[in-house]
């Protein structure tokens, strides 16, 4: 287990901006080494599962599936972090080096491709120019989504519709995760958003 001396705040690695020069989105760059990926992600599976949606978020395609339930065992095998939810289901998530066995090696070339290659957190801007979605986002060694983790969205109800009216305290985890990986404290930009309704 990695424990983690307390950080500066970090600055956006990048921050990407729209042709007006507002702001669309932040990015924090996380090192995408084995280490740091197993940490981060059992800190958000055991600490943060109620709420967050994740899945793959690829050309043509979004998946946000929901946790059943707090997850029953978290494990890690030849770079495979493997996440299991019981009856609920499990899925697997390439973090590190993937060899294979001595006798089902696994390729130089496949292994480099499997393994992650960038890993992010991100705070997303609307067309008001503020806030309206935080998450974490990983591509392998062939620049391909592999996972897309959004957190619980003050704009958006349990039940995946649009809310009425913001419930602020749902950036609980977005503010834990960006105070233990980023040093960062609750912002007050993050509650000035109106949300993906405009107008």
């Amino acid at each position: 287990m990695i424990v983690l001396e307390p950080l500066t705040p970090r600055a956006p690695t990048e921050t990407v901006r729209g042709d007006d020069g507002a702001p669309k989105r932040e990015i924090w760059s996380l090192p995408a080494e084995e280490p740091t990926l197993e940490a981060f992600l059992r800190d958000v599976f055991e600490n943060h599962w109620r709420g967050i949606r994740f899945g793959p978020l690829i050309e043509g395609a979004a998946y946000e599936w929901k946790c059943p339930a707090a997850p029953e065992k978290i494990g890690l095998t030849d770079g495979y972090l493997t996440v299991m939810f019981g009856s609920g289901g499990h899925f697997h998530l390439c973090i590190g080096e993937n060899r294979g066995s001595e006798r089902f090696p696994v390729s130089a070339e496949l292994t480099k491709r499997r393994k992650p290659s960038k890993a992010q957190l991100f705070r997303g801007y609307g067309a008001d120019g503020k806030p309206v979605t935080w998450g974490f986002e990983m591509w392998n060694g062939a620049g391909e989504p592999m996972i897309s983790i959004f957190f619980p969205n003050p704009f958006i109800e349990d039940d995946d519709s649009l809310a009425g009216t913001p419930d602020f305290s749902r950036l609980a985890t977005w503010r834990a995760i960006a105070k233990r990986w980023l040093g960062r404290p609750a912002e007050a930009i993050d509650e000035q958003g109106r949300g993906f309704r405009h107008g």
